[in-house]
């Protein structure tokens, strides 16, 4: 049977990660694309989205319509799967938080490995990454503390929320420590979603891809500068 989407991306729980973790919770029937190198060596996917790498998304039930860039198809399937809400300031705030966990992990992997962590990069980083993981605390804060958009069920803003620091802290543990720190109730809600509604996702996660993060050279200086905290 044919899937209603196709996902494409690299075999590691990064920034593709969001896609399956929205995927997964919709219970969507999706499969992975397969062959990333050759896919961006494919003009005649390029036809139907212009792409520099992945995440690309294909939405078989919607004659074969698709997109690339992590938020715009975060975005996408929150309208899909009614899981953005139906006022405009909440798609915005949504869509906010999307954005900013995709500038967090670009920040976390230098701009994808351009350069490498150093000690004294990673020093001087330190007080720039509590003050993005405050920006989930005020987040919450401003939704009344229940979740990310304070709505009765999860939203896709919870999703990639739990998504990006429930990876995060089970593969580096000093971050674990800093969110614990720098924003509790983050660190509360997404060990909530982590160990309830995401819980097979993330079960998941761990058996396919270990402690695998983002993968390369960019990772061993990330795991470097974190071991010597």
């Amino acid at each position: 049977m044919k899937p209603d989407y196709t996902l494409y991306y690299w075999p590691v729980p990064f920034r593709g990660h969001f896609i399956r973790a929205i995927l997964t919770y919709a219970c969507a029937n999706w499969t992975e694309g397969g062959n990333v190198p050759a896919l961006m060596q494919t003009p005649d996917l390029e036809k139907i989205v212009p792409f520099m790498g992945p995440p690309v998304l294909i939405d078989h039930t919607a004659d074969d319509f698709a997109t690339s860039q992590m938020p715009a198809i975060a975005l996408y399937l929150g309208e899909k799967f009614k899981l953005v809400g139906d006022m405009p300031q909440k798609k915005t705030r949504a869509l906010k938080i999307i954005l900013d966990a995709n500038d967090l992990i670009d920040e976390l992997t230098l701009q994808g490995g351009m350069e490498m962590w150093t000690p004294e990069k990673w020093q001087e980083f330190m007080p720039r990454l509590k003050r993005w993981m405050s920006f989930w605390e005020i987040e919450l804060a401003r939704a009344g503390g229940k979740n990310m958009l304070g709505t009765s069920n999860l939203t896709i803003a919870d999703i990639v929320t739990a998504t990006l620091f429930g990876t995060l802290t089970e593969r580096f543990d000093s971050l674990r420590q800093i969110l614990e720190t720098t924003a509790p109730n983050t660190s509360n809600l997404i060990q909530s979603i982590w160990t309830h509604e995401l819980a097979d996702f993330a079960e998941k996660s761990r058996q396919t891809y270990g402690d695998t993060y983002c993968g390369g050279q960019i990772e061993q200086s990330l795991r470097k500068v974190l071991r010597q905290k």
